[in-house]
């Protein structure tokens, strides 16, 4: 199969699992894609673009003529555990898996509507609807599972954090590192959770009007999920007058609204932008480092 991967997908996989795996998966992508679409019997239409970060999506027909999406992605991004917890929703809040035992390195899903998601709506409805559907994801994870702890994952994250930083980003870093400390001491609970929750990965359905996609689930607390939704569409914020008052309310708001603790939300919100910030900075994604530092340095 011919095609050329997304630009935002090449860039990212050096980003997030560096050069060499980048090199090696991408190499591979064309087998791998033709293996996996002849082992279903699917005709592709097109490759999505600009698709994911680190996963490749063609839009398919299976052989009875129904669309389906196959998502084709590195064993560094751990594919398997988003099988496992799409199988445990089973559609609930989130696109369906269509089946059940197939390949490993590709998962094959019900297709949404890739082009309108809840960045399309107002913000105020956009963040409504959000919290609706991540509110149906919150479950008990299933027994024996393989995902990792919110604690695991954001002690991994903080390693280049406790490095050394310029002395203007230092108290920030050290605020968002105290901050995780504290909430991973004593959580409240453990729920399976989106772990990548935002307005755009909450697509259009037939079944459903919004379902949400590409998970990279943990186990936590609801404070960790709805953290990087309050953040949503931060460019924004930024340029508006009142945007620091803006982003402190939405805090209240949406925590409110999810029963979530509101000091235990600011946390995650204040680590999780601070994480990401630095971590854009160090990829020499200048422009989002600033957006996202700015933002953290309200809170």
């Amino acid at each position: 199969m011919a095609f050329e991967p997304p630009e935002r997908l090449v860039r990212a996989l050096g980003e997030t699992y560096g050069d060499a795996v980048a090199t090696r998966w991408l190499g591979q992508l064309p087998g791998l894609a033709d293996a996996a679409v002849a082992g279903r019997g699917l005709t592709v239409e097109r490759v999505q673009a600009p698709g994911g970060r680190s996963s490749l999506v063609l839009l398919v027909r299976r052989q009875d003529g129904t669309p389906a999406a196959l998502k084709l992605a590195p064993a560094e991004a751990r594919p398997e555990l988003e099988r496992a917890a799409l199988e445990h929703w089973a559609g609930w809040g989130a696109a369906r898996l269509l089946e059940t035992d197939g390949p490993e390195d590709s998962l094959l899903l019900e297709r949404l509507h890739p082009e309108v998601s809840l960045r399309s709506l107002p913000e105020a409805k956009a963040l409504l609807e959000a919290a609706g559907t991540l509110r149906r994801l919150w479950v008990e994870p299933p027994a024996g599972h393989a995902f990792e702890s919110a604690a695991q994952r954001t002690e991994r994250q903080s390693v280049p954090m406790r490095g050394e930083l310029p002395s203007e980003l230092a108290p920030l870093a050290e605020a968002a590192l105290t901050a995780r400390d504290a909430l991973t001491a004593a959580p409240p609970e453990e729920l399976l959770l989106h772990g990548n929750f935002r307005q755009s990965k909450v697509l259009s359905a037939e079944r459903s009007p919004w379902l949400t996609v590409g998970p990279e689930p943990l186990v936590g607390e609801r404070a960790y999920d709805l953290a990087r939704l309050v953040r949503d569409r931060v460019e924004d914020l930024i340029a508006a007058p009142s945007g620091a008052s803006v982003a402190r309310r939405r805090v209240n708001k949406l925590a409110d609204a999810l029963d979530v603790d509101p000091t235990r939300l600011h946390g995650w919100t204040l680590f999780r932008a601070v994480e990401s910030g630095l971590r854009a900075r160090a990829a020499g994604r200048t422009q989002d480092a600033e957006l996202l530092l700015e933002f953290a340095g309200w809170l």
